[in-house]
């Protein structure tokens, strides 16, 4: 039987303020390394390659802005990946616009693939696991659109959440809801009640299924898209689509779009060693720390810290007495705040970045 074709396509469009100064809208954080020991977009291309016995991966496309182009393009090269296209937007239009252009590039590239769809700044540390993942996806796919559900450590506030049906099949359920980040007390009955994992952001389906859902409610994304991409400048593996019409399109998350209407959607149980890395109090969380809970990277020396955070590319730092801290110096700006007030940083970026 020959093996299951995959093409990744990677969602290289995210901004990530909320590790800012290191991620800037120039070069946000999938483009750093953040603990992989390479970029986080090249790091989820080298986990989506190559074949695994019964699937293989076809050459990724990417999926990023415009402005993006010129690093993308010297990323991948190098770390030796070669991509079957680099779409380019002129405008985030969020999530729903970016599957529908998956789909339909893919159709383009070789319609007897199965598309996998994954942000670019996530790190997974058990790929053996993902691959068992998506093995396991494989018995469903072509019927449903197949997320992937990380069964949680705790109650966890930042992430969204998925409620599971009844098995399908052995490791897959059907997916009864996408559940909004929840408040604590919110987050602990998901755990107690058990059934819920979180919403990881990465989706496995077949192209024509997807575009055919998008028909339930928003139709009007499929179809904005399919103009961009129709009338799009093509040149090498760059796909520029046409600024108006990708303008246009609606702004929606895939979730919302499609996810929440179908009938035809499952989920995956799975731990593959995930972590979205959306804010600096999860960088300290994944970093190796020495005895007293510090976690330093660049230039710094440390005075009786405790369970802090301290970062440079290039600035000498000295601290003394910080406990429980963030320090981050990039370029020609610091941050400094407790580790509880991480996802408070979005609130102090200056406004030209």
């Amino acid at each position: 039987m020959p093996a299951l074709k995959i093409l990744p396509v990677i969602m290289s469009g995210g901004s990530g303020t909320r590790l800012w100064p290191l991620s800037t809208g120039a070069r946000p954080k999938q483009f750093h390394d953040l603990g992989a020991g390479r970029p986080m977009m090249i790091e989820t291309a080298l986990r989506l390659s190559g074949s695994h016995g019964d699937l293989v991966f076809l050459d990724p496309v990417i999926i990023a802005s415009a402005v993006h182009a010129g690093i993308v393009q010297s990323l991948l090269a190098q770390g030796g990946v070669t991509p079957s296209a680099i779409v380019l937007e002129p405008e985030g239009r969020n999530t729903a616009a970016t599957a529908a252009l998956a789909a339909l590039v893919a159709s383009e590239i070789d319609p007897d693939a199965y598309v996998l769809l994954a942000p670019a700044d996530h790190l997974v540390t058990k790929p053996d696991a993902l691959i068992a993942a998506i093995r396991a996806a494989m018995g469903v796919v072509a019927e449903r659109i197949v997320t992937f559900g990380i069964k949680p450590t705790g109650p966890e506030t930042g992430y969204g959440y998925i409620l599971q049906g009844e098995e399908l099949r052995p490791g897959v359920n059907r997916l009864v809801a996408f559940k909004e980040k929840p408040d604590r007390h919110e987050a602990e009955r998901y755990l107690r009640d058990g059934g819920y994992t979180w919403n990881s952001g990465v989706f496995f389906f077949v192209p024509a299924m997807l575009l055919e859902e998008f028909s339930i409610a928003s139709g009007d994304i499929r179809d904005g898209a399919a103009e961009a991409l129709r009338l799009a400048a093509r040149s090498s593996v760059f796909i520029h689509l046409d600024p108006t019409a990708f303008t246009a399109v609606r702004a929606e998350a895939v979730d919302r779009a499609v996810m929440e209407k179908t009938s035809r959607a499952a989920v995956v149980p799975c731990d593959i060693g995930w972590a979205d890395v959306g804010s600096w109090a999860e960088v300290w969380r994944l970093s190796e720390r020495d005895g007293q809970g510090n976690a330093v990277e660049g230039p710094a020396i440390l005075l009786d810290c405790a369970n802090s955070l301290v970062r440079s590319d290039g600035l000498q730092v000295s601290v003394i007495g910080a406990e429980d801290m963030v320090i981050v110096a990039s370029g020609n700006s610091v941050l400094i705040m407790p580790r509880s007030r991480a996802q408070d940083v979005k609130k102090v970026i200056p406004s030209q970045k």
